[in-house]
């Protein structure tokens, strides 16, 4: 989706490439695409320091002149959705502990929106605070508040998450799902959630918690949701591998790149604008990028938005 963001006067330049210290500050003025993206080596490694020049931007095929561009260890608006339906009920303590570590491991300023789902979604967090950056508190709250009974509504829950992370104070934002994947008591289908997804600019991280005996559980769904918005998607074969799994999430939270451009007017056209980037290496090497593939189209703004946006 269309991030609406204003870079200030010292970074308005195209092609002005911020270090971590120098972190932008975005507001709503202009109309950008924004794109968080990770850029990795055949072992997976994080690549760092590479310049504007060596990123290359397609929409529909189009180049596109990329109007910002950073890379930063930014902090983080994380959301944590986490299954506690009956099916969960053998991965509770391990997905505490491994929470809990991966809060640890993240960005000192990040904040951390911890929400459980069975039928329903439930804020994990006392009732006077939607965020904490406390990974003691996160603890505490997840060993007082998550337990294990229910059905599942994963799809609901979704569009739910995605809609209590846009209250987050960061401009990056992440959702982490701890699950099956599967799903037997929305109203909501797969295909309408992830339109949902698209529409937003948060990227997706999965760890698959699987059954061999159930039959309700969708990893597939968890990877199109990670794949879509440029995550990673985790199918850990044993419970004590959770752990390693989120910590893999928090370095590749902190290690992106921020690019944008300005999109061509779409003439109220709604349909998803599909995306590429492509990343060469200093040597000319193609490297591995993971962003997210497309976005849908703000509305066209009317005269009274923009008058009371100023």
């Amino acid at each position: 989706m269309r991030r609406h963001i204003l870079v200030l006067a010292a970074l308005a330049m195209v092609g002005v490439s911020v270090l971590a210290q120098d972190a932008p500050h975005f507001s709503a003025h202009s109309d950008l695409v924004v794109l968080d993206i990770a850029v990795t080596d055949r072992r997976g490694g994080f690549v760092g320091g590479l310049p504007q020049e060596s990123f290359r931007v397609l929409e529909e095929g189009r180049p596109q002149e990329v109007s910002f561009f950073a890379e930063q260890d930014a902090p983080a608006t994380v959301g944590l959705l986490i299954d506690s339906s009956g099916s969960m009920a053998d991965h509770r303590s391990r997905v505490i502990a491994g929470i809990e570590a991966f809060a640890l491991a993240s960005h000192p300023d990040d904040e951390f929106l911890p929400l459980a789902f069975n039928e329903q979604v439930a804020a994990v967090l006392p009732p006077d605070r939607r965020f904490t950056s406390d990974a003691a508190e996160l603890r505490t709250a997840l060993t007082r508040n998550l337990s294990a009974y229910g059905r599942t509504a994963f799809h609901d829950a979704l569009a739910a998450a995605l809609e209590q992370l846009s209250y987050g104070t960061h401009e990056r934002r992440a959702l982490i799902i701890l699950s099956d994947g599967g799903d037997n008591a929305s109203r909501r289908s797969f295909a309408e959630a992830l339109q949902q997804v698209q529409a937003s600019n948060v990227v997706i991280y999965s760890v698959a918690l699987l059954d061999p005996l159930s039959r309700d559980q969708n990893p597939k769904a968890l990877r199109r949701l990670a794949d879509a918005t440029g995550g990673l998607s985790f199918e850990p074969s044993r419970v004590s591998a959770i752990g390693a799994a989120l910590g893999t999430i928090a370095a590749d939270i902190r290690s992106r790149y921020t690019l944008a451009f300005a999109p061509a007017e779409t003439k109220g056209d709604s349909r998803l604008r599909r995306i590429s980037v492509s990343v060469h290496g200093p040597n000319g090497g193609k490297l591995n990028v993971r962003t997210r593939t497309g976005y849908l189209p703000a509305p066209p703004t009317t005269t009274a938005e923009r008058s009371e946006s100023r």
